[in-house]
């Protein structure tokens, strides 16, 4: 899955035109309602197996570049934690991982395969996260962003996740330099959301 402008990658689809781009082609614009088209796909939903989570390794490589994953000033490698699969077929085009930490939850990564993004996996594969949440009875969800990854923000928002804090420059200082991320945007600061979780 190659960008539709250059040969990086694609991890995004376009909203209007169904394209997929790479992180240094994606904008971020208003749209109108008659430009967005929400298609549908018939997807199941299933806790990750071994065998997933191989393929959640994959998908992590196409997404971040790299297997671990620093959120809430812990560093977790993302294949080795819980998390829930979205599948078509055997093929598992979407997934959330997440750890426990004391009363809380914290999702550490969340990826929808570009052609399947809009279809509301993201957001049924969040839902799973809460109905975990509920059952190991803990206070509130969490999870955090890039500053580049509008996206990504608004997505949480949207889900009834609330903006918090941010952590300034803990991205960049991870990785020793300041590097270039959404409509190069420069990739510096951790946006801390969360929920709380309704029993």
């Amino acid at each position: 899955m190659k960008c539709a402008q250059c040969p990086k990658d694609a991890v995004y689809r376009c909203s209007i035109c169904q394209r997929l781009l790479c992180l240094e082609h994606v904008r971020v614009r208003p749209v109108c309602d008659s430009c967005v088209r929400e298609k549908k796909a018939k997807y199941a939903l299933n806790e990750a197996t071994r065998r997933d989570h191989k393929e959640i390794k994959r998908l992590v490589q196409l997404f971040w570049g790299e297997q671990d994953q620093l959120t809430f000033d812990k560093l977790f490698t993302v294949a080795e934690l819980p998390a829930f699969v979205a599948k078509v077929s055997k093929e598992v085009v979407g997934f959330v991982s997440f750890a426990e930490v004391l009363d809380d939850l914290i999702i550490v990564a969340l990826a929808v395969l570009p052609e399947y993004q809009g279809m509301r996996v993201g957001s049924n594969l969040i839902a799973r996260v809460e109905g975990e949440a509920r059952t190991s009875r803990k206070k509130k969800i969490l999870v955090s962003t890039s500053n580049d990854d509008l996206p990504a923000l608004a997505f949480y928002q949207s889900l009834g996740f609330q903006l918090y804090e941010v952590k300034p420059n803990v991205i960049a200082e991870k990785h020793g330099e300041l590097m270039k991320g959404i409509g190069n945007l420069p990739i510096r600061d951790e946006l801390r959301l969360r929920k709380s979780v309704n029993r």
